[in-house]
Formats: structure tokens, C-alpha cells, sequence
């Protein structure tokens, strides 16, 4: 009789400490890109450039040997009065010969066009920023307006929104023509331990239809080749919380993960064995 009581009483013990453990493992997906040793010489997608829309905003910057034509083609609060299309005062400065001065961008209208000085309008939309400077710099030799120009151009205020389970969640700049979901989380300043690495959803506007792509960060090759690796202005990142996360966001669904719970089920355990061994 003592003999089986004392197998009840170990397989009782055995049981809750399996369930001790379970609860308090660490969840396996949690590294990144966990294929990645398998995926070496793998073709990957070719690199995607950000291209401009409407209502995106840019510096055009037109630097020259002759002081007086910088003057005229670049926008700045000095010679405001000769704006011709949409301008805001950039965040930005640009440098000039008569100092440091504040660039006036460009907005980029419904039809993907700006106005710019002596020029008159230019289709910008779809274009990159190396598209857009080489356009205008052969048309101001061709015009014979700058013999030497030089055009830079420069995205402004152009950004992408990162929420969820990261330490900073918020807008975040662009600020290259290749901009990566992993760019956009190394920003964000990665991922919280209770981020669900198999779950990162991209929301995306497509020929004005909602578009969401789903990433799982733990699979290299899915990521690489995702429609969504290369991110766009406006695009929403957002990482969902693991189930741990889900369990504690509930008043009661991480019971069995407080100590409280265990306190009580050891209390009742030396109950149970003190009427046992009677």
C-alpha cells in the first residue's frame, strides 16, 4: 500500500515539474534568418529603388561654377518669390556661395509632376532620384542654361511606420534608395524578446488597393525573395506579439506562468502527501 502511494506521489510530482518546464521554455523562433547557412550563392531578387509618387516631397539642389545660376535654379528662402510649383520649406540646408541656406522642396502633384524654374513642369513620378537629377541636368545643357551643373536630389520627409512589438515603435525615415524590412526594424531598434518573428505584416498601397504581405523573419529565403524585403514610402510595419505576449495581455491566460500558482499547487502537494502517508 505504502508502495503505491509512493508511486502516486512521484508521477504527481513528475507530472507538475514537465508542466513547470513547459511553461517556462524558451520559444525556438526567435533567432533570425535561420536557414541562412543553407541559402549560400543563392540568387536573390534584384535591387528595388525607391520611386517618386504624388504628394511626396523633394530637394532639388543645382550647384554650378557660376554662383548666379546656382541662384536662380535652386529654391531657397532667399529667392522665394521666384517659386512656380508647390514648396515647403525642407527640414534640411543646402550649401551655397553665399552661405547656409534653406532648401524649398518640391511636392509632387497628382499627375507626378513638378515646376521647375525656367524649365517649366517635369514628370518626376515613377522616377528615381538619379533619374530625376540626370533629366534635369541634360536639360539645362541642352537648353545651354548651365554648362556645368551638377543636380542633387533629395528625398524629404519621406518615411515608413513601424508598430508593435519593437523598442521604438514610430515613423522612421528613409534615408537611402534601397530601404529593407531589415533596415526598418534595425531602426526601430529590433524586435522585444515577445515579437513573433514568424509574423510581420507590411501593409502597402498598390494602384490605390490595400496590399498585405506577411514575412517570417526566421526564414531567410522567404524574406529575401518577399515583394515586401524592399520597403516603400508609407509602407506600415507591423510585428504581432508571440502568444507569451497574448497570454500576459490576459488577466488570467499566463496563470500558470506566475509563482503564485505554483506556491499554492506545493502547498496543496504536502496537504495531499501528509493525508497519504497517514
Amino acid at each position: 500500500m505504502k508502495q503505491s502511494r509512493h508511486n502516486y506521489l512521484v508521477s504527481l510530482v513528475l507530472m507538475i515539474a514537465v508542466a513547470w518546464f513547459a511553461s517556462c521554455s524558451t520559444p525556438k523562433d526567435v533567432a533570425y534568418f535561420q536557414d541562412a547557412s543553407a541559402l549560400n550563392g543563392m540568387a536573390t531578387q534584384a535591387e528595388q529603388q525607391l520611386r517618386l509618387r504624388p504628394e511626396d516631397k523633394i530637394n532639388i539642389v543645382v550647384n554650378s561654377s557660376n554662383p548666379m545660376l546656382e541662384q536662380q535654379f535652386t529654391l531657397t528662402t532667399a529667392n522665394t518669390s521666384r517659386t512656380l510649383g508647390p514648396a515647403i520649406v525642407a527640414r534640411s540646408t543646402a550649401g551655397s556661395s553665399s552661405g547656409n541656406t534653406q532648401v524649398m522642396a518640391y511636392t509632387v502633384d497628382e499627375q507626378g509632376t513638378i515646376e521647375f524654374p525656367v524649365l517649366g513642369k517635369i514628370s518626376v513620378g515613377g522616377k528615381t532620384r538619379k533619374d530625376v537629377a540626370q533629366y534635369i541636368k541634360q536639360r539645362l545643357i541642352d537648353r545651354e542654361l548651365v554648362s556645368d551643373p551638377i543636380v542633387t536630389v533629395e528625398y524629404v520627409n519621406m518615411g515608413v511606420n513601424v508598430l508593435g512589438e519593437v523598442s521604438h515603435p514610430g515613423r522612421i525615415d528613409i534615408t537611402k534608395d534601397h530601404f529593407t524590412i531589415v533596415d526598418a526594424l534595425s531602426y526601430a531598434g529590433d524586435m522585444t524578446i515577445n515579437g513573433n518573428r514568424c509574423n510581420i505584416l507590411v501593409a502597402r498601397q498598390v494602384d490605390g488597393a490595400n496590399q498585405v504581405y506577411t514575412l517570417d523573419m526566421t526564414n531567410m529565403q522567404q524574406v529575401l525573395n518577399s515583394p515586401a524585403y524592399y520597403l516603400q514610402q508609407n509602407d506600415l510595419v507591423y510585428v504581432s506579439p508571440n502568444n507569451k505576449r497574448k497570454r500576459e495581455a490576459n488577466a488570467t491566460g499566463n496563470t500558470f506562468n506566475s509563482p503564485s500558482i505554483w506556491i499554492s499547487i506545493a502547498s496543496l502537494l504536502t496537504t495531499i502527501t501528509a493525508l497519504i502517508l497517514k
